[in-house]
């Protein structure tokens, strides 16, 4: 057994099998995959197998996608069958607000070329008589997808490794992880059978390996603790049931007809599909508990829990509802198992928090669905730097230090038993809230702020009045909060607004090699002293990986501000970068001020009405004059009694400031500005009036118009790219060129909906593009977009079709900034 290796995978399941074959396939010769048992002993032996492509994320659609499209290859390949059933996924609605939730999927489906179509309830009646269809509004079926033997696929994947070189070891336990400086030594310990528990003898060995990926399912808080990270992938009880031969399906197929696709009854929790003449139900229900939240118990093997019939009986009795000839079947077999989750169902898939070479692939609730694709881009990650798609969504430090097993277990549980809900763009989860919260939230909501949920923190969505209930007013058209955004979009346009910024990421970078550092690590000229600017930080391929607005508080002393839910993500990587580069450019002092300061962003043109007011100046009639305060600049200035460093640069594009305050004296200034506000009409404003505003600006946001998958350049951001010096990425951002082009577009969409950010763009018959924001513009009084078109359609004035609710709609490319194109507003003096 070999002690030395390029990368060392553990975890044999069907995700693990798929890295180790894919790093080999991608030329690395020289990989090792160790399983503590045997192959597919953890979730993968008691999954069902089901290959759904539906997902509302951009980058787990293409996972799928090239999952379902890789199993139907692994026979030709390695001789072994995988057991790939191509029977189709039909995904039933019973109301037209699911309708309205395929028809959104399914425009983000078109974006990533996944095939589908629609059937009405005749048409499943007559191709499936056996399912009930008078209640149904329809359906949406994908025909290239259906079932999969999980045990066949890994071991088929298992093969393809082997004949690439990767050796596999079985019976060998991960028990200890060390990096030595430049490998990590991972101590094995050979276990053996016992009494029928799998036990470790004495027998270890320590492998050397440059890179190791875990991909240890259940047992990944095992995993966590030995590496002395955070990962919130705790397994939750999903149960399955296997019924008797039915009868009428025997006969119906007896006759040559073709097997049922998997049957999803979405409004009913569960889903079924044929297995030896009867059927397979399974539930997504409520009360699923998480289970092992601080490890797996060493007599759990290839194991299950009793199964709880009382949990799963309304989803039962829909099966017979859906399929009445099912209702005399006996119960066959029953599964109880644990399936590893995340707070938002996505799994954890990159480099882990804080160390080096050191790659996750944890906590797939719906692992077989996503192995082949997991171990396809996660072998480009690791040996070209970057997957051909942004992975960002699914990086495993999109939870910071915050994270406790409380909260991942709960969060766990409340993502298991929303599989099946309506997935409302403007859904908000209500598990384990508030939990951060910053000192004025008590005062927002007294007032009627709906908060969001940003990495942790409450955030006003928007203001309501007592009474409104956001759940009630969620929708895939305009919600009943819309009007609410309305309001308070035209307050900042027309008047004053407050916004509470506080959850944004704040970094102080200083020291002898700061000023070096920073020159080389983002794209823009480093501002004067005094004064800000907008940059970016690229990855190795030449991709956005962060924007950051800098301020130069001094020579050699920056505070960096980026994206709020991209915290523990930007933290990360700006840590790691600085203690490779810091012996090339000196010593750099680097300080996470998060928590340490609050942030109230005041907009409009009555803000300079309402900041002068309170301001503590020699001369307040000119503190915040273009002269003294011009735009694009920092001041440290006194409001009341409460010091601030106060940025004029607003993310509405309205004459306005962001004011960071020390967090203690949050309270006070919001005090403050309330009732210095009151003469001038201010109204406190939301995150959703906000991203409509931004978008009447052009300005790109982090994780939609930017990310890992284009270049600032293909952003159309040339003016914060100073390519007159030398910093990380440039060779590659140019010689990507520009692929792809974002643009601002104006829609004449349905009167009752705006687009999310999601849908699909047209030129004629031919997708051209697809969105990546969407909203509401008061200025135009029509809904509003931003995406990415090929190039040599991304000029002012061409037309296109936007796809929503499965129709065409009217949408032209405007100027970059249609709202005050010359940043006149901004710039106004007083």
């Amino acid at each position: 057994m070999k002690t030395q290796v390029k990368a060392l995978v553990v975890g044999g399941g069907a995700v693990g099998t798929s890295i180790a074959y894919h790093l080999a396939r991608a030329g690395w010769d020289d990989v090792m995959l160790l399983e503590r048992d045997e192959l597919t002993s953890g979730s993968t032996w008691h999954a069902a197998g089901l290959l759904p492509y539906f997902n509302m994320s951009y980058a787990t659609t293409h996972i799928h996608d090239y999952s379902i499209r890789f199993y139907k290859t692994l026979e030709e390949e390695t001789g072994l069958n995988a057991g790939f059933a191509v029977v189709g996924n039909l995904r039933m609605a019973q109301t037209q607000e699911r309708m309205d939730e395929y028809m959104l999927y399914a425009s983000t489906a078109e974006t990533c070329g996944v095939p589908y179509q629609w059937m009405t309830p005749d048409e499943i009646k007559e191709k499936w008589p056996l399912i009930r269809t008078e209640d149904l509004k329809g359906a949406l079926y994908h025909h290239t997808d259906g079932y999969i033997n999980p045990a066949d696929v890994t071991m088929a994947m298992a093969k393809g490794a082997r004949q690439r070189g990767v050796m596999i070891e079985r019976k060998w336990q991960a028990d200890a992880f060390h990096w030595n400086g430049t490998h990590w030594e991972v101590t094995a310990t050979k276990m053996a059978e016992k009494g029928g528990n799998l036990v470790p003898t004495d027998e270890q060995i320590v492998i050397t390996a440059e890179h190791v990926v875990t991909a240890s399912g259940n047992h990944a808080q095992r995993t966590a603790k030995m590496l002395g990270i955070k990962m919130p992938a705790i397994p939750v009880e999903h149960q399955f049931i296997v019924m008797d031969q039915d009868p009428e399906l025997v006969k119906f197929r007896a006759e040559g007809n073709v097997e049922h696709p998997v049957v999803r009854d979405a409004d009913a929790q569960s889903y079924v599909r044929e297995e030896r003449g009867g059927w397979i139900l399974g539930v997504y229900e409520k009360g699923a508990p998480a289970r092992f939240e601080y490890g797996v118990p060493d007599s759990f093997r290839a194991d299950l829990f009793q199964l709880d019939l009382e949990r799963i009986e309304d989803q039962y009795m829909a099966m017979n509802h859906r399929i009445p000839s099912c209702e005399d079947c006996g119960l066959k077999d029953d599964f109880n198992g644990p399936i590893c989750y995340t707070p938002d169902g996505n799994p954890l898939v990159g480099p882990a928090p804080g160390l080096t070479n050191m790659w996750l692939a944890e906590g797939f609730s719906f692992g077989i669905t996503a192995a082949g694709g997991t171990g396809y881009y996660l072998a480009q990650m690791m040996v070209d730097g970057e997957a051909e798609i942004d992975m960002a969504s699914l990086d495993p430090k999109r939870y910071g230090d915050w994270m406790t097993t409380e909260f991942a277990a709960r969060k766990n549980e409340e993502a298991y038993n929303h599989v099946y809900i309506l997935h409302h763009p403007d859904e908000e989860r209500p598990a384990c809230r508030p939990l951060r919260t910053s000192p004025a939230y008590d005062r927002q909501a007294a007032r009627g702020a709906q908060f969001g949920w940003v990495n942790g923190w409450e955030r006003p969505n928007y203001y309501a009045p007592e009474g409104f209930s956001d759940h009630d007013s969620r929708s895939f058209r305009r919600g009943g909060w819309w009007q609410y955004a309305v309001e308070e979009a035209k307050a900042i346009r027309e008047g004053v607004g407050l916004i509470d910024a506080t959850a944004f990421t704040k970094h102080r970078i200083s020291g002898p090699g700061a000023t070096g550092f920073l020159d080389w690590f983002t794209t823009n000229r480093l501002p004067k002293v005094g004064r800000i600017n907008l940059t970016y930080a690229l990855t190795s391929h030449g991709t956005t990986r962060t924007e950051y607005t800098i301020v130069r508080l001094a020579e050699d002393d920056y505070y960096l501000v980026s994206a709020g839910a991209w915290h523990a993500y930007d933290q990360d990587y700006l840590y790691k970068t600085i203690m490779e580069k810091e012996e090339e450019f000196g010593r750099i002092n680097e300080q996470d001020v998060t928590t340490q300061w609050g942030v109230f962003a005041i907009a409009g043109p009555k803000a300079r009405d309402v900041l002068q007011s309170v301001i503590k100046d020699a001369d307040p009639a000119t503190a915040l004059s273009n002269k003294r305060f011009p735009w694009l600049s920092m001041r440290q200035i006194e409001l009341g009694m409460c010091p601030v460093t106060a940025i004029r640069v607003a993310y509405t594009g309205e004459l306005g400031w962001e004011l960071h305050h020390p967090i203690e004296m949050q309270n006070y200034l919001f005090d403050l500005l309330e009732k210095a506000g009151e003469a001038h009409g201010m109204k406190l404003v939301g995150a959703r009036a906000q991203n409509w505003l931004r978008q009447e600006k052009s300005y790109r946001a982090f994780g939609t118009e930017l990310g890992r998958d284009a270049t600032p350049l293909e952003a159309d951001l040339p003016r914060f790219v100073d390519l007159s010096k030398e910093f990380h990425g440039k060779e590659r951002m140019q010689a990507n060129g520009v692929r792809s082009k974002c643009v601002t577009l104006l829609i004449d969409g349905p009167s009752d909906a705006d687009p999310w950010g999601r849908e699909a763009l047209y030129h004629g018959d031919t997708r051209v593009g697809r969105l990546t924001s969407g909203g509401y513009s008061v200025a135009f009084d029509k809904s509003i977009g931003m995406g990415y078109v090929t190039p040599e359609l991304a000029v002012q004035g061409t037309k296109l079709k936007l796809k929503m609710f499965d129709q065409l709609w009217d949408a032209e490319v405007v100027e970059d900034s249609p709202y005050d194109p010359k940043n006149e507003r901004i710039r106004v003096d007083g």
